[in-house]
């Protein structure tokens, strides 16, 4: 609030808008039936401004859901019978939504809760951001038999000089320390990552760091694309964009070695017993 010369109180404050109210409110009487199956929106919005994305401009500042709300409706979906559930978010390790206490609750503690639930089986979340693994949600895989060992960990480029001119404030090393731990606390995990190959600026030596740090992680999967700019990005301004027929064989290169991972960890899964959840029988 601010007060005008004449003495008279002017409203200066910005609404609070809540992204969440298109949700339907939690209810204890389960009215449909589902399958094994469910995604849960837990956050939105993502505050990296990552130099290639346009979703801190469509989505907004990273938002996140109060704790107990999130807690009400997985159990809702489990009364439903949904023995799994995937938590999303734009940034879903940047989760931060209030507590029974008032203060802020990682996705480490919220996963915890989850896990109290009885009927649910298996807990899942996508996408996150390497910075945002923090120690609580790394002892979760540690601890945590519904927790899924798998992470999808996009990293974009094996090059400190790109992961820079990305804004994606962190370096190769850094994230090698991150799998490092992550390993650690569960040796099964499946890691999948995301890469970028033809950002502006990007030279032969940039790419081969990407293909030394895509050797020495070992992914069981991952998605790759050529850099495509978009409107309103600093990306899309800057010199030096990576000619087509090279970002084209930079890819073709890059999926050709995600593959031979790919297939060495499916390799190395064989004679291995394993849990799966059967969603449904072939008529």
């Amino acid at each position: 609030m601010a007060k005008a010369e004449n003495g008279r109180v002017i409203d200066t404050e910005f609404p609070i808008e809540d992204k969440f109210e298109h949700l339907p409110a939690p209810t204890k009487k389960v009215t449909i039936s589902r399958g094994l199956t469910s995604f849960l929106t837990v956050q939105e919005g993502c505050d990296k401004f990552c130099s290639f994305c346009v979703v801190p401009y469509t989505r907004g500042n990273e938002v996140s859901r109060p704790l107990s709300r999130i807690v009400e409706e997985a159990k809702n979906l489990a009364d439903a019978g949904v023995r799994e559930i995937t938590l999303l978010g734009q940034n879903v390790n940047a989760y931060h939504g209030q507590g029974a206490e008032g203060t802020d609750k990682g996705l480490g503690a919220l996963l915890f809760e989850l896990a109290k639930i009885d009927g649910l089986d298996r807990l899942r979340y996508t996408t996150s951001h390497p910075n945002d693994m923090d120690d609580e949600l790394i002892a979760a895989h540690r601890d945590l038999d519904q927790l899924m060992p798998y992470l999808h960990l996009p990293v974009q480029s094996g090059s400190d000089r790109i992961l820079k001119a990305m804004n994606r404030k962190h370096t190769a090393k850094s994230y090698f320390q991150v799998i490092e731990k992550i390993r650690t606390a569960r040796p099964d995990i499946a890691l999948s990552g995301d890469f970028i190959v033809g950002f502006p600026g990007e030279t032969d030596a940039d790419f081969a760091d990407t293909m030394t740090l895509v050797k020495e992680i070992g992914y069981a999967s991952a998605y790759s694309f050529k850099y495509s700019a978009r409107p309103g990005t600093p990306g899309a301004l800057m010199d030096d964009q990576v000619e087509r027929q090279v970002a084209d064989e930079r890819l073709q290169a890059l999926q050709s070695l995600i593959k031979q991972g790919q297939s060495a960890f499916n390799q190395a899964c064989a004679g291995q017993k394993m849990d799966v959840l059967i969603e449904k029988r072939d008529a």
